[in-house]
């Protein structure tokens, strides 16, 4: 009888078998690595939080993108959390002036939102966030690029998989006010500059239209929707093609200044129609994609210097990104970078592989697996009743086991039998130093 769908994961959400858990915590590991080799403090808040945290900000029509509850009798409205920056900027401002400066934080929540599923953008996922606090200029900004591309390099991918498109808001403001966009409309004209690419032509040029801009201005705009330029452009040229002054994109050129200082000029574009779409965004923003299939973004963030005043905290500027799991991985699997097997072949294989020919290695096996894992090494055993060696070596070959140690005939002399897997030679070794032997990489 096929199973009931109440007993089916939840749409939108993933179970890890041991392939897909092995995926997400290599991920995880160079996620890891890069933060905390770039001085970073890993943080966690809860799974969820007073829905106002999320209204206070983005208004009550956030509401329906998330799993919110009231607890049965109670009188408090919580959600899911379905992003992790007004969690640490709460926690910012919990902790107020005695933050140092900088504050460098990561951590890796899970997150949800309460949207339709698609490739790549599922109902639950995890994100690795990194932040830098108290420091006002480009620098950090830099520097959380620099972290995200760290952890890119050290999963394979390299500046031909994977680029950082990036812009800064108070600059496309001004390109923005001198097309004569109204500064009470230039909300709406980033929304519609962070939709551009999910919005047919009639669509997007009636919203357009809709900002008061005549048809000259209208067809300014759409270029500058769509306008990218290699990091190296001189900084006049690109204001000549926005039709702006040089200092209108000052803040724009001290981050390309600094990340061409990083070394990292390669990675990155200068892309006017990026600006993210969360209004809390203040200054320098930025997304990566994967270079493949541009519609596709990896990775997300930028400058957000009011926020943990919002929430109660003193003046503190803020950058910082996330980036989830579910699209980072497609694109991992998709250029070969899981091995052939993706998932499987990134299962830790053991050291050691025990099995048993006698009746006195079965009652052996379990001391002689605890002393092997006590020492340090991955030790694991066969369950298989057969006593046939071929059949048992066969079974430690398909773990992954570089030596097999057969409990045999040999332990009445106190020795065991190893056999090395991989060279196809064996030795016999004295049990008593059979860990230690093993721990040193035993020589056939």
């Amino acid at each position: 009888m096929p199973p009931s769908s109440s007993f089916q994961g939840p749409k939108g959400t993933r179970d890890f078998y041991p392939e897909r858990m092995a995926i997400r915590r290599h991920v995880e590991a160079a996620w890891r690595s890069a933060s905390i080799d770039s001085g970073f403090c890993e943080i966690d808040g809860p799974m969820f939080e007073h829905l106002e945290l999320y209204t206070v900000k983005s208004g009550g029509e956030i509401v329906s993108q998330l799993f919110s509850f009231r607890r049965d009798g109670g009188e408090d409205d919580y959600a899911l959390r379905p992003e992790f920056t007004p969690t640490l900027a709460r926690m910012a401002a919990a902790r107020g002036k005695s933050l140092p400066v900088p504050t460098k934080w990561f951590s890796m929540p899970s997150l949800f939102r309460a949207e339709r599923p698609q490739r790549g953008r599922l109902r639950e996922h995890v994100q690795w966030n990194v932040d830098v606090l108290g420091v006002e200029d480009a620098s950090a900004d830099v520097e959380v690029i620099s972290t995200a591309l760290l952890a890119l390099e050290r999963l394979g991918l390299g500046p031909d998989q994977v680029k950082v498109r990036l812009s800064h808001r108070e600059s496309i403001a001004e390109v923005l006010k001198a097309l004569g966009v109204p500064d009470q409309n230039l909300p709406e004209a980033f929304q519609l500059l962070d939709r551009r690419d999910r919005m047919d032509e009639s669509d997007f040029r009636g919203s357009v239209q809709g900002l008061g801009l005549d048809d000259s201005a209208i067809e300014r705009f759409d270029k500058a929707a769509g306008l990218t330029r290699p990091l190296d452009d001189p900084p006049e040229q690109l204001a000549q093609l926005l039709g702006v002054p040089v200092s209108a994109l000052e803040g724009l050129g001290e981050l390309t200044e600094g990340l061409r200082s990083a070394g990292l000029a390669d990675w990155c574009v200068v892309d006017t129609g990026i600006v993210r779409g969360l209004a809390y965004y203040t200054g320098a923003v930025f997304e990566i994609f994967d270079a493949g299939r541009a519609e596709r973004a990896i990775a997300g963030g930028g400058r957000y210097d009011r926020l943990v005043e919002l929430f109660g905290g003193p003046p503190t500027p803020a950058c910082g990104f996330g980036m989830g799991d579910v699209v980072l991985s497609l694109v991992l699997e998709e250029l070969g970078l899981l091995g052939e097997q993706p998932g499987a072949d990134l299962i830790q294989p053991p050291d050691v592989f025990v099995v048993s020919t006698s009746e006195s290695g079965d009652v052996f096996t379990g001391r002689l697996l605890t002393d092997l894992r006590r020492s340090g090494l991955h030790a694991r055993r066969s369950h298989k009743s057969t006593r046939n060696l071929g059949k048992l070596l066969s079974e430690a070959s398909r773990a992954g086991a570089r030596h097999a140690v057969v409990l045999g005939d040999e332990l009445a002399g106190g020795e065991v039998l190893v056999k090395d897997l991989e060279a196809g030679s064996q030795v016999v070794v004295p049990l008593e130093g059979l860990s230690a032997a093993l721990a040193g990489g035993l020589e056939s």
